[in-house]
């Protein structure tokens, strides 16, 4: 009986030079393509990634230069600002006065009814002085009982009649504390702006003017009293 041969399996057809070269193509383009997908992924997360970084580091910088208990520039701050001012005011022949400004009796207020009620008063005191000024000045607490305030075009007859009506403002406000009136009261010193104006300088002018007049009104209540 005679032997049935079996049936070969069709032989693979080796794919032309032309069909290989455009599969490799293929595959390269959809290489390129997920790594690309993958690549703009990440720089989109990074963008957000450095976006909040940088509005971090914006959150902190604006709370090293802010007193926490008033909300304004502290030392740092208000120092930061009043050499910007000079710088501005250098360039472009601008003018303006710095008033250094202390509260007369917030240490007995302290020592008598605690810490608690001298925050009350620096509150109130700032208040006085955020409503005196304009948008573009700057009220700074420069540490414990001392203020400044930057404030711009003035002459210095204006800026001594400004810190005369804070003095005067201040002096009006009166605190019960334990059932008993208490009033604080506050000195202040002008230094006045220039071109050839220097931020430490003017500081310790300011502040210099202010202890003479701190002696000058505590004179002036010896006598009132007297």
């Amino acid at each position: 009986m005679p032997t049935k041969k079996r049936a070969r399996p069709p032989a693979k057809t080796a794919p032309k030079r032309g069909q290989r070269r455009g599969a490799a193509r293929q595959a390269g383009r959809s290489g390129a393509d997920g790594a690309g997908g993958g690549d703009k992924s990440t720089i989109r997360r990074l963008r957000r990634e450095l976006a909040s970084a940088l509005k971090r580091i914006e959150e902190l910088q604006a709370s090293a230069d802010t007193d926490f208990l008033l909300g304004i520039p502290n030392r740092r701050g208000f120092e930061h600002e009043l050499g910007r001012a000079i710088a501005y005011i250098q360039r472009y022949r601008a003018s303006g006065a710095l008033i250094v400004l202390d509260v007369d009796r917030l240490k007995p207020i302290n020592d008598a009814f605690g810490h608690a009620a001298g925050d009350q008063v620096l509150k109130a005191i700032v208040d006085v002085l955020t409503r005196q000024v304009r948008a573009s000045d700057v009220v700074g607490r420069l540490g414990g009982d001392e203020f400044a305030l930057l404030l711009w075009n003035l002459s210095e007859t204006d800026a001594r009649a400004k810190a005369a009506m804070l003095e005067a403002d201040i002096d009006r406000l009166a605190f019960a504390f334990d059932g008993k009136n208490v009033t604080a009261g506050a000195s202040a010193g002008v230094a006045i702006l220039g071109p050839h104006s220097n931020a430490a300088r003017a500081l310790e002018e300011a502040d210099s003017v202010m202890y003479v007049r701190k002696a000058q009104r505590r004179h002036e209540l010896k006598s009132a009293a007297d």
